[in-house]
């Protein structure tokens, strides 16, 4: 098969999955709606999007006005509405569950947040200009959210980037095959529409400083999530095929496809979302066989159930209670197998969770042709040690009222100042946090405005 045709059969590998609803789909499932006084769902959203409204605007040919809704709430809401937990949140609140089945209502978000996509619709705009200026250091979800809030407060709002686009994980760290990075641009429009300016390839404590951010701008919202997947410590992590989970995600949404995946034997180490991603991404490159392997049960992992039943589908093995203890290359530095342990669980952690203990004399050998590390993200480090913010293993810590960090004028929401036992961390968790800093930001701005008058 020639080279172009099989580049061209991995892209379509890399299409949209679910087609979502059309418009007689989208209208009955928006009539089945009960319109909930005090709407369960709408407490279970993160966001407080208020669902059975944007649902009633569907079912009257209100779609402009059912985007706005929902997107007023959550400003990555075109994104969350393909990667929320959906079932776990509003769809698990709603009280249809008890007779029938729940309105399908991150579908009907979908619905109404593509046709404004489709119809380049530009939903808000920027509130009257007040004087001050804010940084806002990351575009991600927590970043784009905080932005959008403080330009409808008048604010002149700079969203610094490392990255060449904006967009954070929904641009670079979520497959395709779920969210196209057209999502993701649209949502980063809509942010940039309210004359939010948007600094990218720009570094923080390489191309500008932190003295220089807090001499230009009266606040700087620190918004960076996490890094890349940490080390696993074991022997042969500098073979060539093993893979990063982060990056090599980010390349199927920034490079051309390759054919190196073809026919391989895949192992990924990690049970989140993230190794589910890497295993699905693949499967679609074309390996043969791909095998996620987990130190704990199933019962422990941190993977979205519908993630999980989706990886199934797709082929993915799992190997519950095993763990790597060293990659195994050829001569000429190539992975061609991993040697396991197998686990037992033992007492509970800080986390909750059971501790994976070794079984004594239980090693065994896989072979496998390319191993993809997904154990978590690590912190961004240099930029919390540059700053000089107070944090725990990497966790920025903040007034949990007002997000302020232990620098005046420096708030941080997101991913940076998530740490274990918190609960879930979500794109849709981190656009509030993204509102909530703005709001907080807002009123310190302000307190200190009327102070001085």
């Amino acid at each position: 098969m020639a080279n172009g045709v099989v580049k061209e059969d991995l892209k379509k590998n890399f299409e949209e999955v679910n087609p979502g609803l059309n418009d007689r789909e989208a209208l009955e499932e928006a009539y089945r709606c009960l319109y909930c006084y005090d709407a369960p769902c709408i407490k279970a959203c993160p966001t407080g999007i208020d669902i059975p409204a944007f649902i009633k605007r569907i079912a009257t040919g209100n779609l402009k006005g059912a985007a706005k809704t929902i997107m007023s709430a959550n400003p990555v809401g075109a994104s969350c509405a393909r990667v929320c937990p959906t079932e776990e949140l509003c769809e698990g609140a709603c009280v249809l569950n008890h007779s029938t089945k729940p309105i399908m209502i991150g579908d009907l978000q979908r619905y109404a947040t593509d046709w404004a996509i489709k119809n380049e619709q530009v939903l808000f705009q920027a509130g009257k200009k007040n004087g001050k200026k804010v940084a806002v250091v990351g575009g991600g979800p927590a970043g784009l959210s905080a932005a959008r809030e403080l330009a409808l407060f008048g604010y002149e709002v700079t969203i610094i980037e490392a990255e060449a686009e904006a967009g954070g994980l929904n641009t670079y760290g979520i497959v395709s095959f779920r969210l196209p990075k057209a999502i993701s641009y649209w949502e980063v429009q809509q942010v940039k529409s309210l004359d939010v300016n948007i600094q990218t390839n720009t570094k923080v404590g390489v191309d500008i400083t932190k003295d220089e951010l807090l001499n230009q701008f009266d606040a700087v919202v620190l918004a960076v999530g996490m890094g890349k997947v940490p080390s696993l410590h074991i022997e042969g992590e500098q073979l060539k095929g093993v893979y990063d989970a982060i990056e090599l995600v980010k390349e199927t949404k920034t490079k051309e496809l390759t054919d190196e995946f073809i026919g391989k034997r895949v192992v990924v180490i990690g049970a989140g979302n993230t190794a589910i991603d890497a295993a699905t991404c693949s499967v679609r490159l074309g390996a043969e066989n791909v095998k996620i392997l987990y130190r704990r049960t199933k019962e422990e992992m941190t993977a979205y159930d519908f993630e999980y039943e989706f990886a199934k589908q797709d082929g993915v093995e799992f190997r519950w209670l095993t763990q790597p203890k060293r990659i195994i290359g050829d001569e000429n530095g190539r992975v061609v197998a991993i040697e396991c342990i197998k686990m037992k669980l033992g007492e509970k952690g800080v986390d909750g969770r059971r501790r994976p203990v070794p079984i004594e004399g239980s090693e065994f050998i896989l072979p496998v042709d390319a191993v993809i590390k997904a154990i978590g993200q690590i912190r961004h480090m240099p930029l919390i040690e540059h700053f000089g913010l107070a944090h725990n293993d990497g966790v920025v810590q903040v007034n949990p009222k007002t997000y302020e960090t232990s620098v005046q004028n420096v708030y941080a929401c997101g991913d940076v100042i998530f740490g274990k036992g918190q609960g879930e961390a979500m794109v849709v968790t981190a656009a509030q946090q993204g509102k909530e800093a703005a709001y907080a930001l807002h009123q310190q701005l302000s307190e200190s405005v009327n102070k001085n008058v």
